[in-house]
């Protein structure tokens, strides 16, 4: 046999070469993609847990948000990495799946990503490292629902009160919780049939600030209330109407204008006051027909074009007895539509007796000292919809009041699509690493070191919750360790006590839906990234 010319040499070489930079190259990509992710998730890290740091986040205009909501702190933060977009997607994801745990799947996801790299440099390859997390996601979800989870019926409003409590748990407004979890609940109640539903429609329940008073005077409200001064006082007209026949219009109550920017030169004085007396009658026709209808109260829509109403359709109004509510937002007219159960109306001509919604009284009420709302209570509609008017003693405490009641709300939401709960204080996490060590050994060959390695991952939140409590986490998860080994399924951190007790006890639980959410989204979050070797930059 020849010996090989020095031409082959080169080229076997070269062909050597550039499959090692190949396989470099996929290992830098992943690298610099799971730091990039790493970076995001320590950002958010010290949030978690009752006892978690809240984050200033001010805004290019100088507004300044004070939160300690994952999914808000992420959508605020500018990221530029395609990864760490990718980890804000996930926790998006999250807030509209079961809109609580959005900084528990962060935390998850970056503790995946550092077990990741421990098996990445043990030589594991990604693809067998992606199968083994599938297996263990798996096998995780199976002992949540069938060891850890309780079953709960929504009747009792008790469980799901401490639920809702324990999702305000770590919020600002935390010491209102009492005051906040029962409102919570009772909405979500009302708009549905707690027999047969199966998801809750959370445009149902409308959330409405009220800057003034504090977060304890929040209340729910069986219809409709407005805010920001809408009712008019224009010549003297009623702010009071029993037994309301209530008209929503979507046309302007002022004199038309013309479609392009067109001037209307008038010769004289004549002229003039035939322009001013037709535009009169214009209006004064408009509130004869509304309330040729019998129509008492009179909600009008905003308009961008022209004036939705002027001095004078409102001075006609009044004399009327007519109630006027103006500046109405194109986004509430559905839900006040079903409420009150109007038709809205696009034209005078189409506006009828049977388009008028009913409701028993609309007044407006003065609230404290600190301006007045319009209520419309005794609606037809009761039992499909329902109000959360959330008092504030300043805008940063009144946006954080109205983000963590939705928290509140997306909670009971979770146990009316899956009725279950799990405990809290990382005792779920605890069992499931505990558990995953337990089935790795049934395990052969590698997949057996990616599910330990997954397991082990999950003592992330359990020691997260310990450091943000200010206890000491190592002496911490071994203790919780040992009580799990030793059959404590509802051992849990008790960051109140700063100890290990049945979390039960401290009705300190969450749904079912957070945490199988939560791994799931964490978990395919991390499988794809294994597979992404290179990142394309396009032309354009």
């Amino acid at each position: 046999m020849s010996a090989p010319t020095g031409s082959k040499v080169a080229a076997a070489q070269a062909t050597g070469e550039s499959l090692f930079n190949k396989s470099e190259k996929g290992k830098d990509v992943r690298s610099n993609n799971i730091n990039a992710a790493l970076a995001v998730a320590d950002a958010v890290r010290t949030s978690l847990g009752p006892r978690g740091m809240d984050k200033m986040i001010q805004d290019p205009k100088g507004e300044v948000i004070i939160t300690n909501d994952g999914a808000t702190i992420l959508k605020q933060m500018e990221v530029i990495h395609p990864t760490a977009k990718m980890l804000v997607e996930v926790s998006k994801a999250q807030d509209v799946e079961a809109g609580d745990g959005t900084t528990s799947v962060v935390v998850m996801a970056g503790a995946l990503l550092q077990q990741t790299q421990l098996l990445l440099e043990k030589g594991i390859h990604p693809s067998v490292i992606s199968e083994g997390f599938a297996k263990a996601k798996n096998k995780a979800l199976e002992i949540l629902e069938n060891d850890v989870a309780l079953p709960v019926d929504l009747a009792d409003r008790e469980s799901l009160i401490k639920a809702a409590t324990t999702s305000l748990a770590s919020k600002v407004v935390s010491q209102n919780s009492a005051q906040l979890a029962p409102l919570a609940v009772d909405s979500v109640l009302r708009v549905i049939d707690p027999a047969t539903a199966t998801n809750v429609d959370l445009r149902d329940v409308k959330v409405v600030t009220k800057l003034g008073g504090t977060v304890d005077d929040t209340e729910l409200i069986d219809g409709l209330v407005f805010t920001d001064n809408k009712a008019s006082h224009r010549a003297g007209g009623p702010t009071r109407i029993t037994n309301a026949k209530i008209g929503l219009v979507q046309f302007c109550m002022s004199a038309p204008k013309t479609d392009l920017e067109n001037n209307v030169i008038v010769q004289d004085y004549t002229a003039m006051d035939r322009i001013l007396r037709e535009e009169r009658n214009y209006i004064l026709n408009i509130c004869k027909k509304i309330a040729k209808t019998g129509c008492n109260v009179l909600l009008i829509q905003k308009s961008i074009l022209r004036d939705s109403v002027n001095d004078l359709s409102l001075h006609f109004l009044a004399k009327l007895k007519i109630l006027v509510v103006r500046d109405i937002e194109r986004n509430e007219i559905e839900f006040i539509s079903r409420t009150v159960g109007c038709t809205p109306v696009a034209h005078v001509d189409a506006f009828t007796a049977d388009k008028l919604g009913h409701a028993d009284l609309v007044e407006e009420s003065q609230i404290g000292g600190s301006g007045k709302v319009v209520k419309i209570t005794g609606v037809p509609g009761s039992g499909k919809t329902v109000s959360i008017l959330v008092r504030g003693s300043n805008q940063l405490v009144l946006d954080e009041a109205d983000r963590s009641i939705h928290d509140a709300l997306c909670v009971v939401r979770s146990l009316v699509k899956k009725r279950a709960l799990l405990p809290g204080g990382g005792a779920p996490e605890m069992e499931l690493s505990y558990k995953l060590n337990q089935y790795s050994r049934t395990l052969a060959g590698i997949e057996s070191y990616c599910v330990r390695a997954y397991g082990e991952a999950l003592e992330a939140i359990p020691y997260t919750l310990a450091e943000n409590a200010g206890l000491h986490p190592i002496s911490i998860v071994t203790e919780l360790r040992n009580k799990h080994a030793n059959g404590e399924v509802y051992a849990g951190i008790n960051v109140r006590k700063g100890t290990i007790t049945n979390i039960l006890e401290e009705n300190v639980i969450q749904p079912l839906l957070v945490s199988t959410s939560a791994l799931t989204l964490a978990t395919e979050f991390v499988r794809m990234l294994l597979k992404i070797d290179d990142i394309v930059i396009t032309a354009r």
